[in-house]
C-alpha cells in the first residue's frame, strides 16, 4: 500500500517503522518544521523526520499542511492511504481526502474517551485504570472519527505518562498493521462514536503542571506521574521552582500539617509533603536549572527543614 505518513514525536516513530518493516510503501512523510530543542536550544529535526531520512523517504515540511500548492504536491504523491500519528496540525477536509482510501488516525486513547492534544496525560491524572489505542478514520471534528480498531492497555499503579507513552506507541505501531491489514482485505466493520460518551483531554501546560497541595494524596500523585517528563509536575520553595517526579501517595499517613508543608526532608527517608489528606513521598526532584535526579542527591547537597512548605 502506498502510504503519506504524517507525524512529529518519538511516540510515531514506531508506526512508521512497522509500516516500512510490514512492506507498506511510504511514499512520504509529512512532519513540523526544525525547532529548537534541548538544553541548548539548537535547530534539530524532529524524531520523525530523522527516522525518514534514514531510510530515504522524501520529507515535507509545510508551516502548514494546506494551500493549492501543498495539496498539489501531495495529488502527485498517488497515495492510497494517509496515517496520521501526533502530527500536530489540524488537517482539513481537502487534506484528508486525498488519497484514495483517505486518511486514518493512530490516538492513544479508547475513543469516544480522551479526544484532543493529551490523552495519555490525562488518563493517568484523572485516575484512570485503563486506556489504549484507537485507530479511526479521520473526519471532521476532533477525534470524532468512525472507529476501525482498539486495542486496551492497562495502566499501572505507578505508571507515569512517559512509561505509558512508550508503551502505547509499540501497541499503536501493532494495531496500525493490524488495522491496515484488515482494510486490504476488506475486513473493516466500521464503528461510529457514541459523541453523546466523549470525554476531552486537553494540552496540557506548565500552569496546569502545578501541584495543588490542597488536593488528595493519590489525585496528587497521579498529577505527578501525569506531567512526567514534561512539562513536568512542579512546585515554589522558597520563591523557587522545583520539579518532582516519582510520587508514592499515603492518605493513611494523618500528619496534622498544612498541605503542602515538607513532613521529612533527609537521604535516608526521601522528601515527604502533606497533602489534604495524608502525604505523598518523591524518590526523584529536578530543581532550577539541574538536571532530574534522586531526591537523596539533592538533599544531600542542601538543607531543607521540616515545617517548610511548598506553594
Amino acid at each position: 500500500m502506498r502510504v503519506v505518513f504524517w507525524g512529529t514525536p518519538e511516540f510515531a516513530v514506531p508506526s512508521l517503522r512497522a509500516l516500512t518493516e510490514e512492506g507498506h510503501d511510504v511514499v512520504a512523510v509529512v512532519t513540523q518544521r526544525d525547532r529548537p530543542a534541548g538544553r541548548g536550544r539548537q535547530v534539530r529535526p524532529s524524531p520523525v523526520k530523522e527516522v525518514a531520512q534514514n531510510h530515504g523517504i522524501p520529507v515535507l515540511q509545510p508551516e502548514r499542511p494546506r494551500g493549492e500548492a501543498f495539496l498539489d504536491e501531495l495529488r502527485s504523491l498517488d497515495a492510497d492511504l494517509s496515517v496520521v500519528v501526533a502530527y500536530g496540525h489540524i488537517l482539513l477536509r481537502e487534506v484528508l481526502d486525498v488519497p484514495r482510501l483517505g486518511s486514518i488516525n493512530v490516538h492513544a486513547s479508547l475513543l469516544p474517551e480522551l479526544r484532543g492534544a493529551a490523552p495519555i496525560h490525562w488518563a493517568i491524572a484523572r485516575g484512570y485504570t485503563r486506556t489504549g489505542i484507537t485507530i479511526m478514520r479521520m473526519a471532521e471534528g476532533m477525534d470524532a472519527g468512525p472507529i476501525l480498531h482498539q486495542v486496551e492497555v492497562p495502566i499501572g499503579a505507578d505508571d507515569s505518562s512517559t512509561e505509558l507513552a512508550a508503551g502505547l506507541a509499540s501497541t499503536g505501531a501493532a494495531a496500525l498493521i493490524e488495522a491496515l491489514a484488515l482494510l486490504e482485505l476488506g475486513a473493516v466493520e466500521e464503528r461510529e462514536q457514541d459523541h453523546d460518551a466523549a470525554t476531552f483531554a486537553p494540552k496540557v501546560s506548565r500552569e496546569l503542571a502545578r501541584i495543588d497541595w490542597e488536593k488528595a494524596a493519590t489525585e496528587v500523585a497521579n498529577h505527578v506521574r501525569a506531567m512526567d517528563d514534561v512539562p513536568g509536575a512542579w512546585s515554589t520553595l522558597g520563591s523557587k521552582p522545583v520539579k518532582l517526579f516519582r510520587p508514592s501517595a499515603d492518605a493513611a499517613s494523618q500528619v496534622g500539617a498544612p498541605p503542602g508543608t515538607v513532613v521529612s526532608a533527609a537521604p535516608e527517608t526521601g522528601l515527604v509533603v502533606a497533602t489534604s489528606d495524608g502525604v505523598v513521598a518523591f524518590t526523584e526532584v529536578q530543581p532550577p536549572g539541574k538536571r532530574r535526579m534522586p531526591t537523596s542527591a539533592w538533599l544531600l547537597g542542601r538543607s531543607i527543614e521540616v515545617g517548610v512548605r511548598f506553594e
